[in-house]
């Protein structure tokens, strides 16, 4: 019995679990390192405003002077506790450890770079720069964190919530949304500073872009529909197998006008290995017609785990 025990807690499948949360909280890190350096050089040096909890901190910050990483760690205690209660207490652990990392790291910079360093920001006096690259690392970031299944509490736990009640719409216009209301929110508190509200719009705009496109883009892929002959399709496919390293699905046809038999050939494929697919396509039959079109969303082997579909 015992060697049965052994044998199951060292099996590849325990292993891979194993590797799997490890790899999951390397990257939740990553995308903590990411987010917190784009607050803490760019867009709080710039006395600009983001969204969420963070944009919160950020308004509360410039009001009261109060240290903006341990307000973020304190706004979000209460939404950590809620979300224990209604989102699980597996997401909510990466959760809590997220925030907890992004709080904390804010604060850490200013012994990384010294505080001097810091009170000599923002790097160049180009708001737009600031803005821009403080968007782009603070949406890459978040994407990661989103990614591994976890988030950063505060207004995400709002935007996970919708996004299991609204399926149809995608993460990214929920936070936008929300990120715009505490945008505008700061326009009031702030001098009523035109030229600050429009960059930190900017701002939303371009990390909700980034964001997106970190959270989605990568499943993106390349929806192929190759008609041919019998023949032809056992060609296609073996090329297809071997030259191309992708899957492929043959599926039974019937032409319409002729009534002669088919293969269709359904492929789901990165879109830089695309050229590659229609090089062989082209050179073993010309006559093949070959639909494509864009695949947003892919969920299996290779893509996202069904798992993933919360995000």
């Amino acid at each position: 019995m015992k060697e049965e025990n052994s044998a199951t807690e060292n099996s590849p499948y325990k292993k891979a679990v194993q590797w799997g949360l490890i790899k999951k909280y390397l990257i939740i890190t990553l995308g903590c390192i990411l987010f917190s350096l784009g607050v803490s050089l760019f867009v709080e040096p710039a006395n600009l405003t983001s969204g969420g909890v963070t944009g919160i901190a950020l308004i509360i910050n410039a009001v009261s002077g109060f240290d903006t990483g341990y307000l973020v760690i304190i706004l979000n205690v209460p939404m950590i506790i809620l979300g224990f209660v209604f989102l699980g207490w597996k997401f909510m652990l990466a959760t809590a450890y997220a925030t907890t990392l992004s709080g904390l790291l804010m604060r850490l910079w200013g012994f990384v770079f010294g505080e001097e360093a810091l009170n000599c920001l923002p790097f160049t006096d180009s708001v737009i720069v600031n803005a821009v690259l403080g968007a782009v690392l603070f949406g890459v970031g978040m994407g990661l964190i989103f990614r591994m299944g976890a988030c950063t509490a505060g207004t995400d736990i709002i935007v996970k919530t919708l996004r299991k009640k609204f399926r149809h719409i995608k993460t990214g216009v929920f936070s936008m949304t929300i990120d715009l209301i505490v945008v505008g929110s700061s326009f009031f508190t702030t001098g009523y500073d035109l030229d600050k509200l429009f960059y930190s719009v900017l701002l939303v705009v371009v990390f909700t872009y980034v964001f997106t496109r970190v959270l989605y883009g990568g499943d993106s892929a390349q929806l192929v529909f190759l008609i041919t002959d019998a023949a032809k399709a056992e060609i296609i496919r073996g090329c297809i197998l071997s030259e191309v390293d992708s899957g492929v699905t043959i599926l039974d046809g019937e032409g319409g006008y002729t009534r002669e038999d088919k293969k269709i050939l359904l492929c789901v494929i990165k879109p830089y290995l695309y050229p590659h697919l229609r090089d062989v396509v082209a050179r073993e039959d010309k006559a093949a017609f070959m639909v494509v079109t864009s695949a947003n969303e892919i969920y299996g082997f290779h893509y996202k785990n069904q798992d993933d579909m919360e995000v």
